[in-house]
């Protein structure tokens, strides 16, 4: 699996994105280990915590635009069809709500069973 795309966003995440690792990091959300920039399929996350399968997107201006929305849309039901959960968030919201931001996904958290990949067979 390639990885270069991903580091490369590692290395230019947004400011939004910077405040939710900086949140999210080192399991400061619940205890839960997050990965940023993370590939599943052909896709890229912006933050994925494998023991749930919750995925947490911070979306710019840009998703706004019908063609992109449509884009998140198919992405995000194929996502949901291998068993994730997508939270998104606009940046505003990140950036100008951090509490609550983290505290829905905090919330998802505690209501996400594990992800079938983590579950003891």
């Amino acid at each position: 699996m390639p990885t270069t795309r991903p580091r490369e966003l590692r290395r230019n995440m947004t400011q939004a994105e910077r405040r939710l690792w900086s949140a999210l990091r080192n399991r400061r959300a619940g205890g839960f280990r997050f990965r940023r920039q993370h590939q599943i399929g052909f896709y890229i996350v912006d933050f994925f915590c494998p023991e749930t399968g919750l995925i947490i997107e911070a979306d710019g201006a840009q998703h706004d635009d019908d063609e992109q929305a449509w884009y998140d849309y198919r992405r995000t039901q194929w996502l949901k069809t291998k068993g994730y959960r997508v939270l998104r968030f606009r940046n505003l919201d990140v950036l100008h709500h951090p509490y609550q931001v983290i505290q829905t996904i905090e919330e998802a958290l505690r209501e996400t069973a594990p992800h079938p990949s983590r579950r003891p067979r």
